[in-house]
């Protein structure tokens, strides 16, 4: 293999990523740019998507903004066919977008509890819906191609006040693993990736002052995981042989007890 070949060894494949505004959709959309793949960037935000796809041409990438919201199945549909016209059929798609409202069960916090499910799991299931068949086409023509579901480690494990979102989160890594079976005879591989803490700013929409206090802890006696912690780890998922598949990621903090 020569050198330019590892360095990008996404070269040639056309990768989607949703929640693509901020955090670590907007770093793994760099990243896998970097690495050679054409990226269309998706989120509700079309300023940052643009500042972003900016960056990735200044750097010698190819993006494509679409402004969308995941929870709108048309206008994820609608996407996914400006993706293909554009770039071809989607072979990695990076199923990012989420909210994570954590509060006591007892405030019953309904509309919370209705925008987390609506994001982490109707919306997870547009994006699955709307690009399944480009990747299965994609994966006929390559031989391989890659679905990564953003999950978290409140899938496996239990956290005070996060018992909806970890619930979703639980449904994400299962369905992954359901996925996997279905779509592997196909060539379509299927991961959930289970980050721990990361500093990003989905921590901006927590308002519970227990949550608020425990993440506060947990940011002083622990260095968290940053966005391109979890960038690079999708791009190292993608970029194994075909035959390799690994269904479910975990990547902690060092400090991070669970």
């Amino acid at each position: 293999m020569s050198t330019h070949a590892s360095a990008r060894p996404l070269a040639g494949r056309v990768a989607v990523v949703t929640g693509a505004s901020s955090g670590i959709g907007e770093a793994t959309a760099e990243h896998l740019a970097g690495l050679g793949a054409r990226v269309a960037v998706l989120a509700r935000r079309a300023e940052r998507l643009d500042d972003l796809v900016a960056r990735i041409g200044k750097s010698g990438g190819e993006a494509l903004a679409v402004a969308v919201d995941v929870t709108d199945g048309a206008a994820v549909r609608a996407a996914a066919g400006r993706v293909a016209a554009e770039f071809g059929a989607t072979d990695l798609l990076f199923n990012n977008a989420g909210v994570m409202l954590p509060a006591p069960i007892e405030e019953l916090a309904t509309d919370d509890w209705q925008r987390q499910i609506d994001l982490n799991i109707t919306g997870l299931m547009h994006v699955i819906g709307a690009f399944t068949p480009q990747l299965i086409e994609a994966a006929g023509e390559r031989g391989v191609a890659d679905l990564v579901n953003t999950s978290s480690i409140a899938a496996q494990n239990i956290f005070p006040h996060f018992a909806v979102y970890s619930a979703t989160k639980a449904y994400v890594t299962h369905l992954s693993r359901h996925l996997r079976v279905e779509l592997g005879p196909k060539h379509v591989r299927v991961s959930a990736l289970e980050p721990g803490i990361v500093g990003t700013e989905l921590q901006n929409h927590v308002t519970d002052e227990g949550a608020l206090a425990w993440l506060e802890s947990a940011k002083e006696t622990m260095e968290l995981l940053t966005p391109e912690d979890v960038a690079r780890t999708v791009g190292f998922i993608a970029s194994l042989p075909a035959r390799a598949n690994l269904q479910q990621v975990t990547i902690m903090p060092t400090a991070q007890p669970s």
